[in-house]
């Protein structure tokens, strides 16, 4: 009798343990996918991704004095981005590649942690500003390797309509100069 008992209850607990996952975690997940035109500009009267640590000023100037931030040589005479340098970005988001239908912010940083132009570890955030995800927001982190077609980062955090959100981003060049910046291509996919 004592043994029936405990079957009966232990199956109780396993049965109330099953509804409760499957109603507060299978049965609300649903799968989304965001599609943006990021808009980068490093040069202009607006600039919207910048150069704000340079390897280069960290260097000593041949004087045994090192050079710092606060008097930084013109941005012209800086040489291209290399080991050790910080770029931090806010750029437009737009459902197309002109900037007529700004959706948010794409906001972050990559820093040039590898020796070779264009491999970056990179850290952003995905803001939304219009549309039905307003005031939601995305966090990706990843490795930016500009000779690579397809560069895809992991989603470690959401707010907003995505909070506990999963998923990954994948970014591409539309039409993209490490010089001067351009148009990337972002879609991010998320399980929430």
């Amino acid at each position: 009798m004592a043994s029936l008992c405990s079957l009966l209850l232990s199956s109780s607990l396993i049965l109330a343990v099953a509804v409760f996952l499957r109603h507060h975690i299978g049965a609300s997940t649903t799968t989304t996918h965001l599609h943006f035109y990021m808009h980068d500009a490093y040069t202009g009267p607006a600039p919207t991704a910048m150069r704000v640590v340079s390897s280069h000023l960290l260097l000593n100037d041949g004087d045994a004095n090192i050079n710092d931030a606060t008097s930084p040589p013109p941005s012209s005479s800086l040489p291209r981005r290399q080991f050790g340098d910080i770029v931090v970005l806010n750029s437009v988001l737009t459902e197309g590649p002109s900037t007529g239908s700004v959706r948010g912010h794409g906001a972050g940083f990559r820093g040039a942690g590898r020796h070779g132009v264009g491999r970056e570890p990179a850290r952003g955030a995905v803001v939304l500003e219009a549309g039905e995800h307003r005031g939601s927001s995305v966090t990706a982190k990843g490795r930016i390797d500009m000779d690579a077609g397809d560069r895809e980062s992991v989603v470690i955090g959401a707010t907003g309509r995505f909070r506990l959100a999963r998923g990954y981003m994948v970014t591409k060049n539309y039409d993209y100069s490490l010089a001067t910046g351009g148009v990337v291509v972002i879609d991010v996919y998320l399980r929430h």
